[in-house]
């Protein structure tokens, strides 16, 4: 099968997100040290501990944009982490246990259930997640990774009544790395079905993708947002073609890429995001 690259130069490995289950995601992901959820989580978990004490809501619901099969969940609700799911879809390292794993999609749902039973959160937390993959939203709704899924693209499509009465009460937005691809649109139209409330965000979004324009459609709404003054690594690349093709890209657009994404990895950058009547969006962990 030959190795396909979109338009920004990435690779494409668009059917590690549409299996049935998370193994085929797992075995591609974990040669590439794909870790920017695991990076991700302390800061999303000290963004909802300061909603709590702001807003006074014991029970948050956070909407995970691109949320395949609720990793960020996984993480957020169970304290599991980028290790743990490593190990419990592909086995040890040193092995090639993914090609030998032969359980049923229904066993690895029974286990996974298993998961969310025995490790329920100190503090409550509902999650939401939205993807154009059914099939990863239906395997993290039935395990319990995720409360809800919205199955849509807002890309090219305004929610239905029944999306926006999933996505109404949205209290955080997060995302770690479908931005870019997915842009102010989705954004906007998530707000929109808030009927008023303007819910604080978080957005890892990888280097080679400009952020201008999301900024620009959150302050028309009131939005002030914060660059974090760090850098996270998001994965390797896959060869050294990929790595050729992003680093002409960067170039084109003035994006320095020296010690960074010149070095082998693809990097990743935190933006916050929150209503202008809101406390300093603070920058550090």
């Amino acid at each position: 099968m030959p190795v396909r690259f979109d338009a920004t130069g990435k690779v494409t490995l668009d059917h590690i997100y549409t299996q049935p289950d998370p193994r085929a995601y797992f075995s591609v992901l974990r040669p590439l040290g794909y870790c920017v959820p695991q990076q991700a989580k302390p800061y999303f978990e000290k963004l909802i501990k300061e909603y709590r004490e702001a807003r006074h809501v014991e029970v948050p619901q956070v909407l995970d944009i691109g949320c395949s099969y609720g990793i960020n969940a996984a993480l957020l609700k169970y304290d599991a982490t980028m290790d743990e799911l490593y190990a419990r879809y592909c086995g040890d390292e040193n092995r090639d246990t993914a090609a030998q794993d032969t359980r049923s999609r229904e066993e690895l749902v029974a286990r996974d259930r298993g998961l969310s039973r025995s490790r329920r959160p100190a503090n409550g937390l509902r999650v939401v997640g939205l993807d154009t993959s059914a099939p990863a939203l239906d395997y993290a709704r039935e395990t319990g990774f995720l409360d809800e899924a919205v199955h849509a693209d807002l890309e090219r499509n305004e929610p239905t009544p029944r999306q926006r009465a999933q996505f109404a009460g949205t209290d955080l937005v997060i995302s770690t790395g479908c931005l870019g691809y997915v842009t102010e649109r989705t954004l906007l139209r998530v707000v929109e079905a808030q009927e008023g409330g303007r819910p604080w965000m978080a957005h890892f979004v990888l280097r080679m993708f400009p952020f201008d324009s999301v900024e620009r459609a959150l302050e028309g709404l009131g939005y002030r947002t914060i660059l974090v003054d760090e850098v996270f690594k998001q994965r390797r690349f896959a060869s050294p073609e990929e790595q050729a093709l992003v680093l002409d890209g960067m170039s084109a657009a003035g994006v320095d890429a020296r010690g960074l994404e010149a070095e082998g990895w693809l990097h990743a950058q935190l933006y916050l995001s929150r209503p202008q009547d809101t406390p300093p969006v603070p920058t550090t962990i």
